[in-house]
């Protein structure tokens, strides 16, 4: 289950998607536009620092901004900076692998065979879809959906 925090992420990423490549956003114009609280944002914000995602100025036309364009942000990228990995088993992940403790054979594991296929749906659509599509009503699928 996506997170309050990721979803606020995307929100403040969306909002910096509009203000354009580059162009600053003070934290309280974020905060307040996506009412979002401003001490969570911060935090927030400084994952998303680290990861690469925004940058910050400080002064006069000080904020934060988008590093890169929404173009090659994905909501998967997001998603793993904020929640960590997306894998619904740990013998799924690609970032925080892990064999199972009870599981003698994944090759012949149904549990695993199910889930796996759930997961490869999924990462298809979070790894392939950016902020850009997402903006203009698409997944990387091809298809439409309503926002």
């Amino acid at each position: 289950m996506l997170s309050q925090k990721a979803k606020y992420a995307f929100r403040a990423l969306f909002a910096l998607a509009k203000a354009g490549v580059g162009e600053s956003l003070l934290i309280s114009d974020i905060a307040e536009a996506q009412k979002i609280p401003k001490k969570f944002l911060e935090q927030i914000l400084l994952d998303l620092k680290h990861r690469g995602l925004v940058s910050s100025r400080r002064g006069k036309n000080g904020g934060y901004a988008l590093r890169k364009p929404p173009e090659e942000i994905t909501f998967g990228e997001v998603v793993r900076t904020i929640d960590g990995p997306i894998a619904p088993l740990p013998c799924l992940s690609k970032m925080a692998y892990l064999r199972c403790e009870d599981c003698e054979d994944e090759t012949a594991c149904h549990i695993r065979g199910v889930f796996g296929k759930a997961h490869e749906a999924t990462l298809m659509v979070l790894d392939r879809t950016t902020l850009a599509d997402a903006m203009a009503g698409e997944t990387r699928t091809g298809n439409r959906y309503r926002a």
